[in-house]
């Protein structure tokens, strides 16, 4: 099963090493791709050990650093039966590179909690702990190279307009938007292929769950979300009411408020609920619950606390039914037009007591009732998680005309909110259009892939980077 297209985009971007075919055997992947493979924790987290073959739990990657230093900060790991612990994480090609680059007598190593290598058997004397990456990952390495190369790093370049912002200033508005939707596909299948490998460890049902728990952590809590939705087989349980399992969540998530307000009744007496049903079974979860400093709560907006997505990803689970809803929405006749609200419509839950009236355990009573799922989320949702699952799912059952249907929802889908990434990319690409520039959805998804493959390859002077020659070469062909 290929996730490959053939469009003008996905050939070039493979012709000019943008996702290199490697092989299992090589020795030597690149050491860039270990630690994008690291970042999106691209392996089997559920098998995860340390050389000397204690259980190794990754509650959250931690934050690529791009300057001097360890590859990764501020990574919370567990291992065995020993307590959380929050700190850095350097990547080697091998277990000896520890001692070979000078991490044991350089200071900046000093918080180095777990060293991550692709080849070794021993830790270095005195070093941090060891795992081995070969063996772990979750699909073939030349699958992953072709879909994370062009993911090799976090952050954008500086608010410049780019070399390539010339060229792409000669394509007509339909050949912009031909070549963004031709990226746009090269993502979908991406995320596809995502799904389809995580569904070969643990399930077509299981890569959902996480999927969508994963959209809720948006980009600061993606890691927590995603290891609670791990954790599923273990809190899931069938007929369990509503409330019990968004205390059960809350609980194993470690959000839940240590003491009360003393001043709000109303969200003191919910949290005195919440604890008395998290009292009883505190102790059965001792082992899995998340410490706190698992989340990033600072400067989050009310409405994307992680709290409030976490009741509705109870409410969800309550229901019993979210893939079976979303195998009947995808099967059902829809209009473009109503394919947002359709979706809304699928994955609403019912009005909560609490959470319509509240964004937080902590926060005032609202003067208005709002849903625990907006249109805004809805979008999000449906393009990065629930098309792409069912996407793969065709493609598994080989099913054409499904596939199809899939990918003309995917292009006909309105444009998502616009963000800073966008903005930037805008600016830098297309110098300083309007967002209108972009119609649709999945004209933005384009307008990321192609700074995930080529921006974030380059620096703010677009030093080698390949995206004007290629705009070049799809003018050409444009112009035959």
């Amino acid at each position: 099963m290929s996730f490959v297209s053939d469009s003008f985009y996905a050939q070039w971007r493979m012709r000019r090493g943008l996702a290199r075919a490697l092989r299992d055997d090589e020795d030597s992947p690149p050491e860039k791709l270990l630690q994008t493979i690291w970042q999106h924790q691209r392996l089997r987290r559920d098998q995860l050990t340390i050389v000397d073959g204690r259980p190794l739990k990754i509650l959250h990657p931690g934050f690529h650093n791009l300057e001097g230093g360890p590859d990764f900060r501020g990574a919370v790991v567990q291992i065995g039966d020993d307590s959380a612990r929050t700190g850095d994480v350097e990547l080697d090609m091998r277990a000896s590179g520890w001692r070979a680059h000078g991490h044991d007598k350089n200071p900046a190593f000093k918080n180095v909690i777990l060293h991550v290598v692709w080849e070794g058997d021993k830790p270095a004397a005195n070093g941090p702990p060891l795992m081995v990456m070969r063996g772990t990952l979750d699909a073939p390495l030349g699958e992953l190279s072709l879909w994370l190369g062009g993911e090799a790093a976090e952050s954008l370049p500086a608010e410049w307009r780019g070399k390539c912002c010339a060229p792409l200033g000669t394509l007509t508005p339909e050949r912009l938007q031909t070549l963004l939707l031709e990226a746009a596909e090269v993502r979908l299948s991406s995320k596809a292929a995502q799904f389809h490998a995580r569904a070969r460890h643990a399930g077509w049902e299981q890569s959902l769950w996480e999927g969508l728990f994963r959209a809720l952590g948006y980009k600061h809590n993606v890691w927590p979300m995603q290891r609670l939705a791990e954790l599923r087989p273990r809190w899931a349980s069938a007929g369990m009411k509503e409330f019990a399992l968004q205390a059960r969540l809350l609980g194993l998530s470690g959000l839940l408020p240590a003491d009360l307000t003393r001043s709000q009744s109303g969200t003191d007496n919910h949290v005195r609920r919440v604890w008395d049903q998290w009292w009883r079974e505190r102790d059965e979860f001792a082992d899995c619950a998340l410490p706190r400093t698992a989340w990033r709560l600072h400067g989050l907006r009310p409405a994307n606390h992680p709290q409030r997505r976490l009741a509705l990803a109870a409410g969800w689970a309550s229901a019993g039914d979210v893939a079976a809803r979303l195998e009947r929405w995808c099967r059902a006749e829809i209009k473009d037009s109503a394919l947002e609200s359709s979706l809304l419509e699928c994955l609403q839950v019912p009005a909560d007591d609490f959470w319509s009236w509240h964004w937080t355990l902590r926060s005032a009573r609202l003067p208005r009732a709002q849903p625990l799922l907006g249109a805004t989320r809805v979008t999000d949702l449906g393009v990065n998680v629930v098309l792409p699952w069912l996407s793969a799912r065709a493609r598994e059952g080989r099913n054409e005309s499904v596939r199809k249907r899939i990918e003309q929802r995917y292009f006909a889908w309105p444009s998502a909110e616009d963000n800073s990434l966008l903005r930037l990319a805008r600016q830098r690409l297309l110098g300083g259009a309007s967002k209108r520039v972009l119609k649709g959805a999945a004209a933005q998804q384009g307008l990321i892939q192609i700074v995930r493959d080529f921006c974030e390859h380059s620096n703010a002077i677009c030093d080698n980077c390949k995206l004007p020659e290629m705009v070049r070469s799809f003018a050409d062909v444009g112009a035959c």
